[in-house]
């Protein structure tokens, strides 16, 4: 369903019974509410949540941002870099506003929130930016923004930064994230390559390619800089920390970090778990958000 969250349009999917605890899903850069899987949530669902999922701006079903033009994502890098301020279109914070929007049209004073990679980093700055609404937080394969912590290699850089060869086509699209999944997903529990294809495919004919908006979204990480690290001591919520020690695009450090910084979080480190959600570890990380729920 289509909703007015801060003072745009989102897509909405509402999943479980209303008298179930709010739960509201984060997703990460570049990705759809689908890229939370379908039999996750009805996990969730039977653990007696009420879970939300939503696209968020500059992606899927919800209000694109191409009035603003495509940045200049290499330079936003060399910026940042150099811990030069980058000139993004929105903030990472905008987004926070757009998921306290989400809670507040549903009618729900307060949820947990998990947030996963980008949608980590949306779910930290709302436990900041609005307490209130943040009941407990499960921050997956994320990173406080923190200088100093290491970075991807060179290979999966270079891959986040390339595209498609002809983004006009399924097949090349569809090809091009195939191979960006597989450099970055688990290695420890790989899908099986048709059932990745399938997701994929459907991923884009739900929302199309979205390149220029994950371009915006990727420059909104970039100007997001350290400022947020700092302020992590402010979060006073149940936090968990889930992160992948094999995770090559926001390396295992970036979990540990995070951990550290908010009081009383705890860290769920996974052997093998790269930068996606592998399907056998689905009852882990749903007993993780519902033992930091205290449910």
């Amino acid at each position: 369903m289509q909703i007015s969250a801060n003072g745009i349009t989102l897509e909405v999917e509402d999943h479980g019974p209303v008298s179930g605890e709010p739960l509201l899903l984060i997703m990460g850069l570049g990705m759809q509410l689908i890229a939370w899987p379908e039999g996750f949530v009805q996990q969730l669902v039977r653990a007696g949540f009420r879970v939300i999922r939503f696209d968020n701006r500059d992606m899927g079903l919800s209000q694109r941002f191409d009035h603003l033009g495509r940045p200049n994502v290499g330079m936003a890098a060399f910026q940042h870099l150099l811990h030069l301020p980058v000139q993004a279109p929105y903030t990472l914070a905008d987004m926070a506003n757009d998921a306290a929007g989400v809670l507040q049209a549903l009618g729900i004073s307060s949820a947990h929130v998990c947030g996963a990679s980008m949608g980590g980093m949306i779910a930290q700055h709302l436990a900041l930016d609005h307490p209130a609404l943040v009941k407990s937080l499960t921050l997956m394969m994320t990173s406080s923004g923190a200088r100093g912590l290491p970075q991807p290699s060179i290979k999966v850089g270079a891959a986040m930064m390339s595209k498609p060869s002809d983004p006009k086509q399924v097949d090349s699209v569809a090809a091009y994230y195939v191979k960006l999944f597989r450099l970055i997903g688990s290695p420890g529990y790989p899908t099986p390559e048709p059932q990745l294809r399938a997701q994929i495919e459907a991923s884009i004919r739900r929302g199309g390619f979205a390149n220029r908006g994950t371009a915006r979204q990727l420059v909104a990480v970039g100007a997001d800089g350290a400022s947020r690290a700092e302020r992590l001591g402010g979060i006073a919520v149940p936090t968990r920390v889930i992160h992948g020690e094999a995770d090559p695009l926001v390396p295992v450090a970036h979990g540990d970090d995070l951990a550290r910084r908010i009081r009383g979080a705890t860290l769920d480190r996974v052997p093998g778990m790269g930068h996606d959600l592998p399907e056998p570890l689905w009852p882990r990380f749903a007993e993780g958000i519902r033992q930091v729920s205290g449910r």
